[in-house]
Order: structure tokens, then sequence, then C-alpha cells
């Protein structure tokens, strides 16, 4: 089982990065769709492991290889979806996630039988520039820095909560919990997507398991503020730093956003 969440676990990575890599917006929100039917498996099959004694982790071997179009994207796609299938089994659980990948590739099948829907991807590129708006260089790379360091956050942030809800009895800290993976899979969606539009898509890295076995609950949510009050002033600095409206409107809503995330976290404490 413990292989089998690995497997899904980056089964879930493929799909998240291939809808932020591709620009075709109807392929690109079913992908997102899928992916996150792929992160509540995930938590099915953490259930599983941990009703059974066992326990997982976050270990993967994924590499995001570069790609120049989306039928590059789905290709390697569809062989992840297919290799997982022998490992589900027959259990009710093992039959549902069977059922939903196969749906999933029935999706990507169609999209392969469509030769107008093989765009090129620009998401590996590394033009840095910001659609069509003339940024001078130095706020190109506080966005750079920014996204590659938010993008890690969140990741984090999502697989060490889903870790700590699984293992909790406490229906407040659950539902807390919930907020926060939801609040922090928009995070990761939103500068994913703005990491292709640079043309610097990356993987976040792999999450050492210092970073998710919680031994003192309390220091964890104390750290955890004060990491949301850091990335608040690196939201304030960029919006002031960027000569872009509607760049500078969105980072002023992440940095309220962030704001909320504190005071969900203060209701663990």
């Amino acid at each position: 089982m413990s292989n089998l969440y690995q497997n899904k676990h980056e089964l879930w990575l493929g799909i998240c990065f291939a809808s932020f890599a591709i620009n075709d917006e109807e392929i690109k929100s079913r992908l997102y769709d899928f992916s996150q039917i792929a992160f509540r498996h995930m938590k099915w099959i953490a259930s599983d492991i941990l009703a059974c004694g066992n326990n997982y982790n976050y270990d993967r071997k994924m590499i995001l290889y570069k790609k120049e179009s989306v039928f590059e994207v789905i290709e390697e796609l569809v062989e992840r979806a297919i290799d997982i299938q022998t490992q589900y089994g027959q259990s009710v659980l093992g039959q549902r996630m069977c059922s939903d990948d196969i749906y999933l590739l029935e999706y990507l099948a169609q999209i392969l039988k469509d030769g107008s829907k093989n765009k090129e991807v620009t998401a590996f590129d590394m033009q840095r520039k910001w659609l069509d708006k003339n940024l001078a260089q130095e706020q190109i790379d506080a966005l750079t820095l920014f996204l590659f360091e938010e993008s890690y956050k969140e990741y984090e942030l999502i697989l060490v909560y889903a870790f700590m809800q699984a293992r909790t009895t406490d229906f407040m800290q659950f539902n807390v919990f919930q907020d926060l993976i939801d609040e922090s899979h928009f995070h990761l969606k939103s500068f994913s997507n703005m990491m292709a539009k640079l043309g610097i898509l990356a993987l976040p890295r792999e999450l050492h398991e210092l970073t998710y076995v919680i031994r003192d609950l309390e220091k964890f949510v104390k750290d955890g503020i004060a990491e949301e009050e850091a990335a608040k002033v690196m939201c304030k600095e960029l919006s002031d730093a960027i000569q872009d409206e509607e760049l500078s409107k969105f980072f002023d809503f992440i940095n309220y956003q962030e704001s909320y995330h504190i005071e969900l976290m203060k209701k663990l404490l």
C-alpha cells in the first residue's frame, strides 16, 4: 500500500502539472478536476494504510521532463495512469480508483485523437516574460523568486496538513486542516500557472520526513503562523515592487488570504 501511495502521489502531481503546462483552458480545467480526484484517492489510501496499523511517506521519484507539445504532455500522463492500474487490487476502493482512471484515460485518448489540440507548450521555455507586459528585469527576478519559494511552500503545506488531518480525531482540527488544504491547493494552482506563463514551470522539491512528521503540534502551528506572516511581507513587497496593476491586485488578494490562514491556525492553538 505504501508503494501504491507513492505512485498515486506521483500521478496526482503528474495530472496537476500537465494541467499547469497546457494553455488550452478546457483541457487545463478538466485535468485539474482529475487531479483533485487523484488527491482524494491519496486521502483514502492513507486512511486504509493507517487503519491497518501501517504508515506511508511522501517519498517520490518523479521527474518533470520538459515537453514542447500538448501531445507529449498527454502521452506521458497516459503511461503513468496505465502503469498504476495493476496496483489497485479488487477492494471497493481499488475498483473506484480504477474506474476513475479509466475515465481519465478515455478523456486523454479523445485529446490524442484531435490533432488540432496538439498546440505548443511554452511552460518550460525559460522566456521569463509576463504575457505582453514589459516588466523590468528586477521585477521579473522578484516574481520568479517569489513563485519558486511559494509554490514549494504551498505543496509542502498541502501534504503536511493532509498528514496531520489523517491522524486527528478532533472535529475542529479536521475542519481547519481541510480549509488550509483547500486554500493551499488554490495557491499552488495559481502560482504554478504563473510559473508556466513565465516559462519556468518546475516541480517543488521533495519533502523530508522531518517536515511532516510533527512531534510538537503547538510549535508547528506557531512556526506556521510565523511562516504565513513572512509570506504576507513577501506579497506586500512584491505588490509594491511590480509596476502592474493586475499583478499588484492579485498579490494584495493573496496577502489578505494569508491573513485569514493565520486566524485559522490560531484556532488550532
